[in-house]
């Protein structure tokens, strides 16, 4: 390659991998005539003609066939970034407790971790017991609750339910009570929440309330954004996992965020 090809190449190339990663995704995931027609575009506002551009892609093409890890892991590199910007977009939402009182922990803590649930996941009520140690072992944390009942109807409920002890004040002992009491049925949602003492009544009425359905629906709707498909879930800084990770987990996510602050 001539030094006017080279010249253009470490333009192009930002110092060679990184050209060779954004290029290896374009031609492993689409090579589509709209993705070449961008390329050319680009390479012609670089000064770069046709037949230096098919130099260039010949070396990228060459780089990675020799170096296919760099696929995955500028991928996963992407994805990475796209999870950040849209835990940017969300983090103020999701991080301020439902009327101020469904948290667990230090309220100034350093570090929130802000977990999805559902009262009929088995997962959910196994993280009970992590939550439960995380926040008695780490006095700097806090734990944001956001209902996201999509197992059932009576999740639902009980999610209802939750945000009604929330407006009294008693939202996590109600949180625990629930998941203490066994799966959600009419039963066991009204005896949960005469347990931590709500007022029924007045629970009753929050529940029929549109505060408390848009509160879930705006879960929902963050969820789906997030692209969450299961619960629990967690976002802990600018982390986000899916599933039952245990308390290790918790805690590994909680040092990786209070290093990154």
């Amino acid at each position: 390659m001539d030094d006017n090809i080279n010249r253009k190449w470490m333009i192009m190339a930002g110092g060679g991998l990184a050209m060779a990663a954004a290029l290896g995704i374009w031609f492993w995931q689409s090579g589509s005539s709209s993705s070449a027609e961008a390329t050319s575009e680009a390479a012609r506002a670089a000064g770069i003609d046709a037949q230096e551009q098919k130099a260039i892609e010949g070396i990228v093409r060459n780089y990675i066939l020799q170096n296919p890890e760099i696929i995955p892991e500028a991928v996963e590199l992407l994805q990475d970034r796209q999870k950040a910007s849209a835990l940017d977009a969300v983090r103020d939402q999701i991080e301020k407790p439902f009327a101020g009182a469904a948290f667990a922990g230090n309220p100034d803590g350093d570090v929130t971790v802000v977990e999805f649930s559902d009262f009929n996941c088995p997962y959910c009520k196994q993280t009970e017991r992590d939550i439960a140690k995380l926040i008695a072992n780490d006095k700097n944390v806090k734990i944001v609750f956001r209902e996201l009942p999509i197992l059932s109807e009576a999740s639902n409920d009980a999610a209802l339910m939750a945000l009604a002890a929330a407006k009294q004040g008693k939202y996590y002992a109600f949180h625990k009570t629930m998941f203490a009491t066994g799966r959600p049925t009419p039963s066991t949602i009204e005896a949960a929440a005469k347990e931590v003492g709500l007022d029924m009544k007045a629970a009753r009425a929050f529940i029929d309330s549109p505060e408390a359905k848009q509160e879930i629906q705006q879960n929902i709707a963050v969820a789906q954004q997030m692209r969450f498909t299961g619960t629990p879930s967690f976002v802990v800084g600018n982390q986000s996992e899916v599933g039952a990770v245990g308390y290790d987990g918790l805690k590994e996510m909680v040092a990786k965020a209070r290093a990154a602050n």
